[in-house]
């Protein structure tokens, strides 16, 4: 049985300015998707440190939890 693990992906990685949410701490790297956050102005799960509103250029993922707003 063939594995397919050398195999490429040959789908295009397909990016877009996303919202995001980004930890304030100089000492933590933690954001998330805008559309992954758990309440209106998420605190840092990591370090519970407030978070600000931004944005990145990230490859496109769709959140189809009943949760997400």
């Amino acid at each position: 049985m063939a594995m397919g693990f050398g195999r490429k992906n040959n789908e295009e990685v397909v990016k877009e300015e996303v919202a995001i949410w980004d930890c304030v701490s100089d000492t933590c790297k933690c954001w998330i998707r805008d559309n992954f956050k758990s309440s209106e102005k998420p605190k840092c799960p990591i370090c519970g440190s407030d978070m600000v509103a931004t944005t990145r250029e990230l490859q496109v993922v769709n959140n189809n939890s009943i949760y997400s707003k």
